[in-house]
């Protein structure tokens, strides 16, 4: 079951933490470190009246989640685990299975952020045990405009206890009293949507981005499994060409966190003797855009950069970026 599209990835996100809450009855909820800062601060704020926010952390060296860490935050009052898998900083996380395993036996659920766009050639979170999927679907073919397109996705089962905790609408089929003729329709509209129960309702939402749900299946039908395993494959190898490349250059540590990553990775520019904001006021002279500057939301990181490599990159750019990156560090 897929819900309508959420404003955004923040949304999906918060609501499906909301809704390990309303399914399990407790009120805490445990969230990876290495998650977008925005992010957090969205779901903190939307989870406030009825949550409490724990966070796990992660090995220093592989990036990977604490498992220990993430065994001794486990107690009776935990509703559910949520992490991002590629996780913030495009590190793929390898313990899927293990991390189930410990929620599973505290009786807590899973919940799993993903970029769909990775799902071409990275396992499906639900074959490793999440109960909750979301993630953003501005990857699916929504293009940029004036600080758009955006919209978020949530997942689960057609089992009835997860369908009846979604907020938004959801849309079912089923046979009508026709011979051989279906018909559509929402489904637990009464019960569940701020649209039918008003303040009865799980939670209040809107429909601002549903329309891009119609734009990502459209992207999505003419993609195919074999487009989307080939657009995976061309940014695991464009990104995978950059780390590499940039690992190249005197001084500097790429990627940082010793793991798979797929499209973003992070840099340590740390033995260089410079700051990342130097070095991108540098790379900005030249109309290239640096990676994003860590040094303010993950300060343990020192002076780390996070690059994001996509199907829309060419050779030729990261080659500017690395040659670029070699002169402002010679």
């Amino acid at each position: 079951v897929v819900n309508v599209p959420t404003f955004d990835w923040a949304q999906a996100a918060s609501t499906s933490c909301r809704m390990a809450q309303r399914i399990t009855k407790r009120n805490k909820i445990l969230i990876s470190k290495f998650i977008s800062p925005e992010r957090m601060m969205v779901i903190k704020n939307y989870c406030h009246p009825v949550l409490e926010i724990e966070t796990v952390e992660h090995n220093n060296e592989t990036g990977l989640i604490d498992l220990r860490d993430l065994k001794s935050k486990l107690n009776s009052d935990v509703a559910g685990f949520y992490f991002e898998n590629p996780s913030y900083f495009g590190v793929i996380e390898e313990h899927g299975k293990k991390i189930s395993s410990l929620l599973k036996n505290n009786k807590s659920l899973m919940l799993v952020g993903c970029d769909p766009i990775s799902l071409g050639i990275l396992e499906t979170p639900s074959n490793y045990g999440a109960d909750i999927t979301c993630g953003d679907i501005q990857s699916l073919g929504l293009h940029m405009f004036y600080g758009g397109a955006t919209g978020g996705f949530i997942g689960t089962s057609d089992n009835v206890e997860f369908v009846k905790e979604y907020p938004s609408r959801l849309f079912g089929i089923s046979k009508t009293n026709v011979e051989d003729e279906w018909g559509f329709g929402d489904v637990l509209y009464d019960e569940r949507t701020s649209f039918g129960n008003r303040e009865g309702g799980k939670e209040f939402v809107g429909t601002a981005s549903a329309l891009w749900g119609i734009t990502s299946a459209v992207y999505l039908s003419l993609m195919g499994p074999k487009g989307m395993y080939e657009v995976g494959q061309t940014i695991l190898q464009k990104s995978h060409y950059a780390i590499n490349e940039i690992g190249k250059i005197k001084n500097l540590y790429s990627p940082k966190f010793n793991a798979s990553n797929f499209k973003e990775f992070v840099v340590d520019f740390n033995n260089t003797g410079k700051k990342v904001s130097s070095i991108n006021n540098l790379l900005q002279k030249k109309k290239i855009y640096g990676g994003k500057d860590l040094s303010k939301d993950f300060p343990e990181l020192g002076q780390s950069a996070l690059f994001c490599i996509t199907e829309q990159h060419t050779k030729s750019d990261i080659d500017n970026l690395v040659d670029n990156l070699k002169k402002i560090l010679s």
